[in-house]
C-alpha cells in the first residue's frame, strides 16, 4: 500500500519573505512608473515645441557619461581588489587581530569585492553625468583666432579644453587615489603588507601594485601641475585676473619645475616596482614636498616682497595692460567710443533748438510707477493684472517712431475668489487678453497716460493696422496649467473677455492653436494626472479628444528649457510682431575662463532698484555675449531662437551640440527687428566693468585715481540707479536713436561717501533697425561722454537733493500733499542736450490711504540744467522756464493745458524781477498765512479722525478746503 504525504505548509518565515519581495517589486514598479511618467511627459512637451532633440541629446549625453564614469571607477577598483586578493601570500603568519578581522570580513568578502566598485562607480557615474556639458563642449568647441599674451594659446583652449582637462584629471586622480587606498587596505588585511617588530614588509605582488598605482597618481599630478600653469591666467593676482609679474616670472616657471619633478618621482616609483627599493621614491617624494614649499610658495613670496612691491607700477604695467585688453575684449567693450565732454551749465533762450527731436521724445511716464494707474483704468475684472513694473518699447505710428510704455493684461487665477475651483482655473479662465500701449512722452490733462492701444476688446493703432491676436495664453503670471481645445462645433467654455454682444455678460473662445501636448487619450490623462497630482484630469468631461494641456508657460522658463546653455536676461518684454504678441527674451553665452579678464558677480551686477537680487544662484563670469534673441508667442507658446551673434565661439559650439535648434538672423522679420533692443543685463554688466576699465593705459589703471561707480537711485538709496531706455541724440549723432543710458560718479573710497558729481555718461545704440535679417550699422555702439574735470555737473543724488530743498519746489510740493495726497518721484532721466546735461523727473500724486484706491497721476515735471530749476505742470513749460522763456524745443506734452499759476522764466537761475510768485513780494504774508492755516487744519483733521470726533473732523476739513482755495487764488493772482 502506497501512501502520499501531504505537502508541508509554507512556514511563516517563507510567507513573510514572499510578501516582502512582492511589496518591494510593487514599490519598484510604482516608482518606475512615476519616473516614466515624468520622463515621458517631458518628451511630449519638447516634442510639441519641436525641440525634442534638445531633450534626447541631454538624455543620451548624460547616459553615456554615466556609463563612462561608472566603468572608469568601478573597473579599476574591481581589478585592484581582485589582484590584491588573488596575489595574497598563501602561507603567512598573521596577528591574532588580523585573524579576527578576516573572520568578520570573510562572510562578506564576495559582496564587498563586487559591492564596493559598484557603490563608488554609481557615485562616479552621477558625477560624470553632471559634467556632460563640459565634455560635449570640448568635443564641439573650436578656435577663436585670438591668442593669449602669455603662452600664445588660442583662447578657445581656455573656453573649451581647459575645463575638460581639469575634470578629467580630477576624476582620474580620484580613481587612482581610491585604488591606492583600497589596495593598501586589502593587502594589509590579507598579509601582503605586514607591520611589526619595527619594520614594514611588503610582498612582491603588493609592492608592484602599490608602486605602479603611486607612480600613475604622481604622473597625473604632474599633468595637473602643468595644466595649473594655464589656470594662472584666469585666477586673481594683485589687482587683476591673470598672471601678473610674480605669476609670469615665478609661479608659472615654478609649476613647470614641480610638474617635471613629479614626473621624475613617478618614474622612480615605477623603478621600485621592478627593483624593490622604496627609499629612492620615498626620499624623492619628500624632496618634492620641500620643492613645492620652496618653489611654489617661498620663491613667489620673495619676488613679490623684494621686487614687485617696491616697484609695483613699473613691474606690473605690462600685465595690467594685458588685463585691460583681455577684459575689454571679453565684455565686448573694446570698441567703446570715448568723447571728452565740456558740459555747458548756463541756460539761454533757444538753446535746445538743435535737440528738439530729443526733447519731444523724453519719456515722462515712469514704468515703475504707473502700473496702479493702468491697473485701475484697464483691469476690467479682478482676475486680470499687470506687472508692477511695465516695459518700454517703440512703435512706428503714422510714419513716426513713438517711444511707448507697454503692459500685457495677464490672468491671475489666484484672484478668482469663490469661483476658484478646478474647472474654472483649469478650463474656463485660461488666458489673459490684450496689450496696453501708452505714449511715453505724453499725458492727459488729468495726469493719466495717453493710451494708443487699450480696452476689451482691444482697440487702437495695433488693432486698426492689421489682424491682431490679443489672447495671452503664455505669460509671466499664467496659470500652472490649463486644458484647452474642443471638437469643432462644441460650445466654447473659455472666458475670452467680460463683455459680449446682444447684452451678453461675456465672450467665450476655444483655443485653436498648437500650444501643448495632446491629452485626449486615457494614457496621457493618467500621466498628467500623476504629474500634477490632480485626479480631475483623468475623470473630467472637459478633457476631450481634442484637448491640449498648456504648462511651463512663463516665457523665460520656456526658453531656458529649450536652450539650457543660455543665461537669460531678467527683463523679458512683450511686443506685437506681425500681428501677434510675442515675448522677446535675450540670451547670453557666458564663461568664467577667459584669460586675463576680470570677473563679475552676475547677481550683484544686474541688481538695482527695478531688478531685485535673483532668488537663484548665478555664476561669476568673465566673458559674456548677447548671442541669442528668443521669442515666445503669447498665443501658442512657440519658441524661436535666433543666432544674434553668430560669430560667438561658445554659441557655435552649442549649435554643434544641439544642431538645427537655432535659426540664423536672416530669418528675423523686419517687424521683429524693429522691436529687439540692446539687453538690459548686458548693459549693466558692461557699466560695472567700465567703472574701472574706461581707462586705456596701465598707468591710469595703476594709479586708481579715476575709478567710477554707478550712482544709487535717488528714490531708493539702498539700490543702484537702473539704466533707462529713451530716444535721444548723442553728441556726434545726426538723429535721435532709441538708446539706453547710465551715469557714473566717482567711486567712493573705503569708509567714505562718494562725491555725487557726474564723471561719465554711458549710452548704447539700442535700435536694431527695421530691415529683415540685418542689424543697423550703429546697433550696440557704446558711447561714453567723459565729463571735463573743470566743469562740475551734479550727479543724480545731488540733483534730487536740489529738488527737495529748492524753496519754490518745496512750496509746490506742500500744496500737492495737502489732504490725503502723497507725492511720488518718477525716474530721474539725464539727457545730453543744449551742450550740457539736462535732468528731467516726473512727479506723481496719489492717495496716501494704503487701504484705498491708489492712482498715481502725473501732475508736475521737475527739470534742472546747470543751476536752474523748474517745477511746472508740463515738460514744455519747464523747459521754457529753464531756458529764458523759450527753449527752442517742446516736450511731447505741449498740448496739455497748464493749470493757473504758471511761473515765468527765471533769469540766471533766479526769478524774473517783474514777476510776483506766491511767497515773494507783497503776497508773501498772505500766502504764508494761508499755508500755515492749511497745515494746521490738516493736523486737526487727522487728530479728529483718530479720536472719532466727526464734528471736529468736518469743521477741520472745511478749514482745510478754505485754506487750499485761498492758496490757489494767490497762485492765480501771481500768474496774472
Amino acid at each position: 500500500m502506497t501512501t502520499t504525504s501531504a505537502p508541508n505548509p509554507a512556514t511563516p518565515r517563507t510567507s513573510r519573505r514572499i510578501l516582502t519581495i512582492s511589496l518591494v517589486i510593487i514599490a519598484a514598479l510604482v516608482a518606475a512608473f512615476f519616473v516614466f511618467a515624468s520622463l515621458y511627459t517631458d518628451f511630449l512637451w519638447f516634442d510639441q515645441l519641436g525641440f525634442q532633440r534638445v531633450l534626447t541629446t541631454q538624455w543620451l549625453a548624460a547616459a553615456v557619461m554615466f556609463v563612462i564614469g561608472f566603468l572608469s571607477m568601478a573597473a579599476p577598483l574591481f581589478v585592484v581588489i581582485q589582484l590584491a586578493y588573488r596575489l595574497r601570500p598563501v602561507y603567512v603568519r598573521l596577528s591574532s587581530q588580523l585573524d579576527r578581522y578576516q573572520e568578520v570580513i570573510e562572510p562578506l568578502r564576495r559582496l564587498a569585492m563586487w559591492g564596493m566598485p559598484i557603490f563608488f562607480g554609481i557615485f562616479a557615474g552621477f558625477a560624470a553625468a553632471g559634467n556632460w556639458e563640459t565634455v560635449w563642449l570640448w568635443f564641439s568647441g573650436g578656435s577663436t583666432g585670438v591668442a593669449d599674451p602669455q603662452f600664445g594659446m588660442d583662447t578657445g583652449f581656455y573656453l573649451f579644453a581647459m575645463p575638460f582637462y581639469s575634470i578629467v584629471l580630477a576624476f582620474v586622480s580620484a580613481v587612482l587615489l581610491l585604488s591606492l587606498i583600497v589596495t593598501a587596505l586589502v593587502s594589509y588585511l590579507y598579509g601582503s603588507v605586514r607591520i611589526g617588530q619595527g619594520e614594514l614588509r611588503i610582498s612582491k605582488p603588493a609592492r608592484i601594485q602599490l608602486a605602479v598605482l603611486a607612480g600613475l597618481y604622481l604622473l597625473v599630478q604632474a599633468a595637473s601641475l602643468w595644466l595649473d600653469r594655464f589656470k594662472t591666467l584666469v585666477t586673481e593676482e594683485d589687482r587683476i585676473t591673470g598672471a601678473a609679474y610674480t605669476g609670469a616670472n615665478a609661479t608659472i616657471p615654478g609649476l613647470a619645475i614641480l610638474a617635471i619633478l613629479a614626473a621624475l618621482v613617478a618614474v622612480l616609483f615605477f623603478v621600485t616596482a621592478v627593483i624593490g627599493r622604496w627609499r629612492f621614491p620615498l626620499a624623492a617624494t619628500a624632496l618634492l614636498i620641500v620643492a613645492a614649499l620652496v618653489v611654489g610658495i617661498g620663491y613667489p613670496w620673495v619676488v613679490t616682497t623684494f621686487q614687485v612691491r617696491p616697484n609695483q607700477n613699473s613691474f606690473q604695467a605690462e600685465y595690467y595692460q594685458r588685463n585691460i585688453d583681455g577684459t575689454k575684449e571679453a565684455y565686448g567693450i573694446d570698441d567703446l567710443e570715448v568723447t571728452p565732454f565740456k558740459a555747458e551749465t548756463t541756460a539761454e533762450a533757444g538753446q535746445l533748438r538743435d535737440d528738439a527731436e530729443t526733447t519731444a521724445s523724453i519719456r515722462i511716464l515712469d514704468p515703475s510707477i504707473i502700473s496702479p494707474t493702468v491697473q485701475q483704468l484697464e483691469q476690467f475684472r479682478g482676475y486680470y493684472q499687470f506687472q508692477d513694473t511695465l516695459d518700454v518699447d517703440r512703435y512706428e505710428i503714422d510714419g513716426e517712431t513713438q517711444d511707448t510704455v507697454v503692459a500685457v493684461r495677464e490672468l491671475d487665477v489666484n484672484r478668482l475668489g469663490d469661483s476658484n475651483n478646478w474647472n474654472n482655473r483649469t478650463a474656463v479662465y485660461t488666458h489673459g487678453y490684450g496689450l496696453v500701449v501708452a505714449a511715453g512722452n505724453q499725458r492727459s490733462s488729468e495726469g493719466e497716460p495717453v493710451f494708443l492701444e487699450r480696452g476689451i476688446p482691444s482697440s487702437g493703432f495695433l488693432t486698426d493696422a492689421e489682424k491682431f491676436e490679443p489672447r495671452v495664453y503664455f505669460g509671466e503670471t499664467s496659470p500652472p496649467y490649463s486644458i484647452v481645445g474642443a471638437p469643432e462645433g462644441t460650445d466654447p467654455v473659455e472666458i475670452d473677455y467680460p463683455r459680449g454682444e446682444d447684452g451678453a455678460n461675456e465672450t467665450k473662445n476655444t483655443f485653436d492653436g498648437d500650444g501643448g501636448p495632446a491629452i485626449g487619450n486615457t494614457f496621457n490623462k493618467l500621466l498628467y494626472a500623476l504629474k500634477f497630482q490632480e485626479a480631475e484630469i483623468l475623470f473630467s468631461d472637459l478633457v476631450n479628444d481634442e484637448s491640449q494641456i498648456l504648462y511651463d508657460r512663463d516665457p523665460v522658463e520656456r526658453v531656458q528649457k529649450v536652450a539650457p546653455y543660455l543665461t537669460l536676461d531678467s527683463d523679458p518684454y512683450p511686443s506685437v510682431v506681425d500681428g501677434e504678441i510675442v515675448w522677446v527674451v535675450d540670451g547670453y553665452t557666458t564663461s568664467a575662463t577667459y584669460p586675463y579678464s576680470t570677473g563679475v558677480n552676475l547677481p550683484d551686477a544686474i541688481t538695482d532698484s527695478n531688478t531685485p537680487a535673483p532668488s537663484f544662484a548665478l555664476d561669476n563670469i568673465n566673458y559674456i555675449r548677447n548671442s541669442v534673441k528668443a521669442t515666445v508667442n503669447a498665443y501658442d507658446g512657440s519658441v524661436t531662437l535666433y543666432a544674434w551673434d553668430d560669430e560667438d565661439p561658445i554659441l557655435k559650439a552649442w549649435e554643434n551640440v544641439y544642431p538645427t535648434t537655432v535659426e540664423p538672423i536672416s530669418e528675423m522679420s523686419a517687424d521683429l527687428m524693429s522691436h529687439v533692443r540692446y539687453p538690459t543685463d548686458l548693459f549693466k554688466v558692461q557699466r560695472q566693468i567700465l567703472g574701472v576699465y574706461h581707462v586705456d593705459t596701465a598707468g591710469s589703471f595703476a594709479q586708481q585715481d579715476n575709478r567710477w561707480q554707478t550712482p544709487d537711485d535717488p528714490r531708493d538709496p539702498t539700490s543702484l540707479q537702473p539704466p533707462y531706455y529713451l530716444s535721444m541724440q548723442m553728441p556726434g549723432q545726426d538723429s535721435p536713436r532709441f538708446s539706453m543710458f547710465s551715469t557714473f560718479i566717482p567711486a567712493s573710497a573705503q569708509g567714505t561717501t562718494s562725491r555725487n558729481v557726474l564723471m561719465g555718461y554711458l549710452a548704447v545704440d539700442s535700435d536694431a533697425g527695421s530691415t529683415a535679417g540685418e542689424k543697423s550699422e550703429g546697433y550696440g555702439k557704446l558711447s561714453l561722454l567723459e565729463i571735463d574735470a573743470d566743469t562740475t555737473v551734479p550727479g543724480p543724488g545731488q540733483v534730487q537733493n536740489t529738488f527737495n530743498s529748492d524753496p519754490n519746489v518745496v512750496r509746490e510740493l506742500n500744496l500737492l500733499q495737502q489732504g490725503e495726497s502723497e507725492v511720488k518721484y518718477g525716474n530721474l532721466l539725464t539727457l545730453p542736450v543744449g551742450g550740457g546735461l539736462l535732468y528731467v523727473q516726473p512727479v506723481y500724486v496719489q492717495s496716501s490711504d494704503a487701504g484705498g484706491t491708489q492712482l498715481p497721476l502725473l501732475q508736475k515735471v521737475l527739470v534742472t540744467f546747470g543751476d536752474n530749476v523748474a517745477f511746472e505742470d508740463t515738460l514744455t513749460a519747464a523747459l521754457d522756464t529753464i531756458f529764458g522763456g523759450d527753449s527752442g524745443a517742446t516736450g511731447g506734452d505741449e498740448e496739455v493745458e497748464p493749470t493757473p499759476g504758471e511761473t515765468t522764466p527765471p533769469d540766471e537761475g533766479g526769478t524774473d524781477p517783474g514777476t510776483e510768485t506766491p511767497g515773494t513780494g507783497t503776497d508773501a504774508d498772505a500766502y504764508q498765512t494761508a499755508l500755515n492755516a492749511a497745515q494746521q487744519a490738516l493736523a486737526d483733521r487727522e487728530a479728529a479722525l483718530k479720536d472719532g470726533d466727526l464734528t471736529a473732523f468736518a469743521e477741520a476739513d472745511k478749514r482745510l478746503t478754505d485754506a487750499v482755495t485761498e492758496l490757489l487764488a494767490l497762485e492765480a493772482a501771481a500768474g496774472e
